[in-house]
């Protein structure tokens, strides 16, 4: 285990973020990404909990945001250096935003994500 203090953490997912390229930011649409330092499952590294866009019809209006947590204790637990914990922080930011575009687990793990 590492720890990443929350700060340091929440720069990562920035990071991440901003490697993502940008036609993929730009096809975002209301969605908000949050550090979250409890878990709901002491394996789960991120959850996206959203509509996704291949989902979205005409009614979609007037809703809430898609939320896209990432669980810093999780990942500090499953890393032993900060290196590790770059690498995982970024990998599980690209998984979440998958699922706002509505790729499946099972494709993602395909693409090894």
């Amino acid at each position: 285990m590492v720890d990443v203090s929350r700060e340091r953490f929440e720069e990562l997912v920035a990071e991440a973020l901003d490697g993502i390229p940008e036609q993929f930011t730009k096809a975002m649409r209301n969605v908000a990404v949050f550090v979250e330092d409890v878990a709901p499952d002491p394996h789960l590294l991120g959850l996206y909990v959203g509509i996704p866009l291949t989902e979205r019809t005409t009614s979609y209006a007037g809703v809430l945001p898609d939320r896209i947590m990432i669980y810093r204790p999780t990942i500090c637990a499953y890393c032993h250096t900060e290196a590790q914990v770059i690498a995982e922080v970024r990998k599980t930011v690209v998984h979440e935003v998958a699922h706002h575009f509505g790729i499946d687990d099972d494709r993602l793990h395909e693409l090894g994500y």
